[in-house]
């Protein structure tokens, strides 16, 4: 380990971020960063205790209000960039089976209970050059 990683290690660590946070970001086993904060006083709960919290994107000092939910990033730019870079986090929980208006066939959507077509091009031909269509 050089002593450029050691030290991110020793600041890491002393923001607050747990074992396998340092080693995920580092891309370092967590039984090495363990050891290594472990025989340099730097884990426990001591480390916890002086714990400032870091932006999960860019590791930045976060200001956290007292009675309210820990902020896990420090601006609306961090947070969508994160997601946006681990989407297989995301719990897709709303999604709902339909059956197509137009071409009956069956269709899976995300998060939206009222749909009726798969697409804009069945919605269109549906609505206007289906039977009900009259031309000016």
């Amino acid at each position: 380990m050089t002593i450029e990683e050691q030290g991110n290690i020793k600041i890491l660590r002393t923001a607050g971020l747990s074992y396998i946070q340092i080693a995920k970001r580092m891309n370092i086993s967590v039984n090495t960063i363990k050891s290594y904060c472990k025989r340099n006083r730097l884990g426990g709960v001591q480390a916890m205790k002086n714990r400032i919290a870091v932006c999960e994107y860019c590791s930045k000092p976060i200001k956290q209000n007292k009675g309210r939910k820990e902020k896990r990033f420090c601006s609306d730019f961090c947070r969508n960039a994160w997601w946006n870079t681990h989407r297989q986090l995301v719990k897709r929980k709303a999604n709902y089976e339909y059956i197509c208006l137009n071409c009956k066939r069956s269709f899976t959507a995300y998060g939206k209970q009222t749909r009726k077509y798969c697409c804009h091009d069945c919605y269109i031909e549906h609505r206007f050059r289906g039977e009900h269509y009259e031309e000016h």
